[in-house]
């Protein structure tokens, strides 16, 4: 969708404030948060792709308005009224008013460490061969989607040149809907600065963007 988390390009925010020695954690709150999500993902009624899709939902004044765990706790709440996990007056109250939902994971304390090491790969076999090769001209469209897309706004529309295929994963778009998991080839595109913010651009500048097949055309 073409939320507030989708910045790249845009003016009027200023330069990007940085600070130095930055911690992980600013407050301990911010471990909870972490934690939370986690445990609450690991649980099977969601995808990575819709816990983003959560997040990047949020209505733009909101979302900008948040810190950046501020955003991930919002988006858990979504998620958890969406999957009857918890209902509007429990996270009012923080705490449980009726017996917990049956999951197929719990994720204790001790398996943390382990399952991040683990991961969840979103490689596929391949459905069938890549349209695109290294060095094929590309253009990418013009979309404007309601729902998830990993197709940033200010790369749409734009010529570029395939760098590589990176194999075929999980389509986001499908799987932040709930439309299941429809993979997809992913691609490597490298953009030319000029291509994307005009003849003022500096011509050493280029952008190397990844985008899966369903987001590019032949040019």
């Amino acid at each position: 969708m073409n939320g507030a988390q989708d910045l790249g390009g845009m003016m009027g925010f200023g330069p990007i404030a940085r600070e130095p020695n930055e911690p992980v954690f600013h407050a301990e709150w911010e471990k909870r948060a972490l934690a939370m999500t986690l445990a609450a993902g690991a649980c099977g009624l969601w995808t990575i792709d819709m816990s983003r899709s959560a997040r990047e939902s949020l209505p733009p004044a909101e979302y900008l308005a948040k810190s950046y765990y501020e955003i991930w706790m919002r988006g858990l709440e979504k998620l958890l009224l969406a999957s009857g996990m918890a209902s509007e007056i429990e996270i009012a109250l923080g705490r449980a008013l009726s017996p917990p939902r049956q999951v197929k994971t719990v994720l204790k304390a001790g398996d943390v460490a382990v399952a991040l090491a683990r991961g969840a790969p979103y490689a596929r076999p391949a459905p069938k061969p890549a349209r695109f090769a290294a060095g094929d001209t590309v253009r990418t469209k013009v979309i404007n989607p309601t729902t998830h897309t990993r197709l940033p706004r200010y790369a749409r529309g734009k010529l570029g040149v395939i760098e590589a295929a990176r194999g075929v994963h999980v389509f986001p778009d499908s799987s932040a809907s709930g439309r299941g998991e429809d993979p997809q080839w992913l691609y490597t595109v490298r953009l030319a600065g000029k291509e994307l913010w005009g003849e003022d651009a500096d011509p050493t500048i280029a952008v190397s963007i990844d985008a899966f097949e369903p987001y590019l055309d032949p040019a």
